[in-house]
């Protein structure tokens, strides 16, 4: 294999153990994923930056605090797509290409607001972990499968948390 080979993204087949299909499809789920984690973490910055009102320090540091375990996804997600022998993003135009979470560019949302379309976003973020868990699955991926379900879980914790600051509280039903 020549180093040309190596730069046009050829791996030799002796680094992994995936089938080339398997490279193909969870390398462009990972890519997605990727994307939307971008897109989920400038999100939750932008409404940590620009949060406001009488609950304003928790939820300042909520976002803060969420934003840095959504940020912490990135590298591993990409390195695991390259692992397999596939490519990743390379841009914010590729990252705006792919995402499905989609951006709030508004000069004012009210905080209650925040924080139930951060809540959505993480309730889609788990549905799509889950679509590439089952690619996974398919190709008996379970490297790639066993990071996904970690963070599915500190998705769903962040969801739960979000949903719970997001809505007026009732009676406790015990």
């Amino acid at each position: 294999m020549t180093a040309d080979t190596i730069a046009a993204g050829h791996r030799p087949s002796g680094l992994r153990d995936l089938s080339a299909e398997a490279t193909r499809d969870v390398g462009a789920a990972l890519q997605a994923l990727l994307a939307d984690v971008f897109a989920i973490y400038l999100k939750t910055k932008n409404f940590h930056w620009h949060m406001s009102g009488p609950h304003f320090r928790d939820y300042h540091l909520l976002l803060d605090e969420q934003s840095d375990q959504i940020f912490a996804m990135t590298d591993p997600i990409a390195e695991r797509a390259r692992k397999i022998g596939s490519k990743t993003l390379r841009s914010i135009g590729h990252v705006a290409r792919l995402q499905r979470i989609s951006d709030n560019d508004a000069d004012y949302v009210d905080p209650q607001d925040m924080l139930a379309e951060l809540r959505d976003d993480n309730l889609r973020l788990t549905s799509a972990m889950r679509q590439v868990h089952n690619t996974c699955d398919e190709y008996h991926d379970v490297a790639t499968a066993s990071l996904l379900e970690n963070w599915i879980d500190e998705t769903e914790r962040r969801t739960w948390f979000l949903h719970e600051a997001s809505h007026k509280g009732s009676r406790l039903n015990y």
